[in-house]
């Protein structure tokens, strides 16, 4: 028997201390990968995981993988007959970087004008406890025959190198019939979203270098090569006279075909200023320049810091790029013609070094397919609306592309409890936990009725 939605709906909202209570335990945890000092908090959030897996009744197994992070993947079996189910997450976090940016301290869950702020609130840690509410509502309310696999990484925020390699070296751990990567979520609050692509991309750090060594601006200031004037003019060489990313042999006015992002929601989920113009022309929607072309991005720039200034021309200038890359592009082929673009447009016989790292392939998945259509049906009578949108992501989830390659028969969802107001990965992240309990809902009811 299956529980109605009223039903899943009442248990659910009635887990909201609970839901609470795990999301403060597991916010507490500062478990940023591989980073001095952090150790005992990865491990901890590791462990809590594999605690709350087992408290739902799931047969647990932990993963130490090849990059020092440990994957946690719960497994219930399938009845006879049925498909199997993967419910993804990950425990890792980004930094919180300045504790005095924070309106709370990071690691201590806060209730404020109706949301909760912390680090992980929204990624991941809050679809974590999305997951836990559903494996709770299913025990109570009459199970799912469907096999479950719930795996919840250690290093997602740092490549998940580590995941990536269990599952070349495991695949019998991961396959599945239906893959719902949790680490998603909406368009805004209240309004169910599929996500259907995401950016490839990687890092990029270009060194640009004019002289053996800094020399008095006066003495030769004029005519001495400028490094940091170099690198100035390289990077300004990836942006037209609109703003647009220009990479030279790149299509990089593609159009997004998809549902569209207004003007104004763009605006309001970025925290534009007041006269800050979105980049393109008019004719360029902001869905175009997120979803459907590369983007790059000047993550970090080294030279001398201000407070260290001389009168002195640098000798050398240092930036770090970050490169994203959509789905219908190649990544291999967008970088080779980037560091071929950065070469070209290098002024005054400066030297460049071009240092390509952490690369990765775009991703899509289609979302017509029986799986994801009773999934989006599923979030649409969650959230009361007539359908579910699916939109595009500018983000990157490596992870997507691997089991797409790994399992291709399987369809692949995006979703999940995050939506722009979270502002992941910056101070005062927090999520909606209206989010968190109709995701939970739509997730129940669709483990309920797939595969009937």
């Amino acid at each position: 028997m299956t529980a109605s939605l009223h039903e899943l709906r009442t248990h659910i909202e009635g887990q909201r201390d609970r839901i609470f209570r795990d999301l403060t335990e597991i916010v507490a945890f500062d478990s940023v990968h591989n980073e001095p000092g952090h150790e005992d908090d990865a491990a901890g959030a590791a462990e809590w995981t594999r605690k709350a897996l087992v408290d739902a009744g799931l047969d647990v197994t932990t993963h130490d993988t090849v990059d020092g992070s440990t994957a946690v993947i719960g497994r219930r079996e399938a009845a006879p007959g049925m498909p199997t189910v993967l419910l993804y997450s990950h425990h890792d976090v980004v930094p919180a970087g300045d504790h005095s940016l924070w309106t709370s301290p990071p690691f201590e869950l806060t209730e404020r004008d109706g949301r909760w702020y912390g680090r992980g609130a929204a990624d991941c840690k809050g679809n974590l406890v999305m997951h836990l509410a559903v494996l709770r509502a299913l025990r109570d309310l009459g199970g799912t025959e469907l096999g479950l696999i719930v795996l919840v990484e250690g290093s997602e925020e740092r490549g998940g190198e580590g995941l990536d390699h269990l599952l070349q070296t495991r695949p019998e751990l991961f396959r599945a019939d239906v893959i719902l990567i949790a680490d998603s979520g909406n368009a805004a609050v209240g309004v169910p979203t599929l996500t259907t692509s995401l950016r490839g991309g990687g890092q990029v750090t270009v060194t640009v270098d004019t002289l053996r060594a800094p020399l008095h601006s006066g003495q030769f200031g004029g005519a001495a090569p400028d490094a940091v004037a170099a690198l100035v003019r390289v990077l300004d060489s990836l942006r037209d006279e609109y703003g647009r990313t220009t990479i030279d042999g790149v299509d990089c006015l593609r159009t997004w075909e998809g549902e569209p992002y207004s003007a104004e929601d763009f605006r309001r989920d970025a925290g534009m200023l007041e006269g800050a113009q979105i980049m393109g022309t008019d004719e360029d929607a902001p869905a175009d320049m997120v979803w459907a072309r590369p983007a790059i991005t000047v993550t970090g720039f080294t030279s001398t810091p201000v407070s260290q200034a001389v009168n002195a021309v640098p000798a050398t200038a240092q930036a770090k790029l970050n490169v994203r890359v959509p789905a219908g592009l190649d990544a291999d082929d967008v970088m080779e013609k980037l560091v071929a673009h950065l070469e070209a447009h290098t002024p005054w016989g400066a030297h460049i070094t071009v240092d390509v790292q952490e690369k990765n392939q775009p991703f899509s998945t289609d979302p017509s397919g029986p799986a994801l259509t009773v999934l989006r049906q599923c979030l649409a009578d969650a959230y009361g609306a007539e359908d579910a949108v699916a939109l595009g992501s500018g983000g990157s989830i490596p992870l997507t592309l691997a089991l797409q390659e790994a399992f291709p028969d399987a369809e692949i969802a995006l979703f999940g409890v995050e939506e722009p107001q979270c502002t992941i990965h910056s101070p005062d992240e927090s999520v909606d936990p209206t989010e968190i309990i109709n995701v939970a809902v739509a997730e129940a009811a669709f483990l309920q009725v797939w595969g009937r």
